[in-house]
């Protein structure tokens, strides 16, 4: 409780607190990482989201994707970290959200100004004239789905293998690791690149870094200057 009540401290006299989170936060939410043990591509080979073999193997990809990101992942609701974040947004304490999970959960717990470093599973994008539409039932019944204005094969609306980064969210995100003077990292081990270095470069930029999260990560002790050990469902609510 005692670095608790640092942190939150600290979080209160700040003028611009970001929060950047990964897979760890949604696990609570019952969905898995992709990484290590327990994770998707211990079961799933990531080649099935790699955006050649999905170009050349759309109803291949298609099968896996429904069942990982609809059938099971569309069940899964937001959890306390999700709605404590969501909370601090509307008192004004966090000023946005990075996250690299692509679940839309902390939209579903009312976060407002969040940046989505990888995309978002809600929404399908046409290969052909960029549409969009929102998930449906309706959309996935015939797999792989197809446009409806032009008939071109619809992706989900996230990063695969093979793509870059969303121009805005990186943008954003960057400029908010730029700004932030406290800088909230939670649920994620800062493997994946790019995302992983926005934490160093907010610490580039003066921001006291806060880490929550279950077990150490490669910030903890590079860059982290508050560690709460914990679960962020757990820890969140009571910081």
């Amino acid at each position: 409780m005692e670095l608790i009540n640092k942190a939150a401290q600290i979080i209160k006299n700040s003028k611009h607190t970001t929060v950047f989170t990964g897979a760890g936060i949604s696990v609570e939410s019952g969905i898995p990482p992709f990484r290590g043990e327990g994770g998707l591509w211990e079961k799933y080979d990531p080649k099935l989201l790699d955006l050649r073999y999905f170009y050349a193997y759309p109803q291949e990809s298609w099968t896996v994707i429904k069942e990982v990101f609809y059938d099971f992942f569309g069940k899964a609701k937001p959890n306390p970290a999700h709605f404590a974040i969501a909370e601090m947004e509307k008192t004004g304490i966090v000023k946005a959200v990075i996250t690299q999970n692509i679940d839309n959960l902390h939209q579903e717990a009312g976060s407002k100004n969040v940046f989505e470093y990888h995309g978002n599973s809600k929404t399908l994008v046409c290969m052909e004239c960029d549409e969009k539409y929102s998930v449906n039932e309706n959309l996935l019944k015939k797999l792989p789905p197809q446009c409806k204005k032009c008939g071109g094969l619809l992706k989900p609306d996230f990063i695969f293998f093979g793509e870059g980064i969303p121009e805005h969210a990186a943008k954003m995100s960057a400029l908010e690791a730029e700004t932030a003077d406290v800088f909230i990292v939670i649920g994620t081990t800062g493997e994946v690149m790019p995302a992983c270095m926005l934490p160093y470069r907010a610490k580039e930029n003066g921001a006291t870094i806060i880490e929550i999260n279950p077990s150490k990560s490669s910030f903890t002790e590079s860059i982290t200057d508050i560690y709460l050990p914990g679960k962020a469902g757990e820890i969140l609510p009571l910081l």
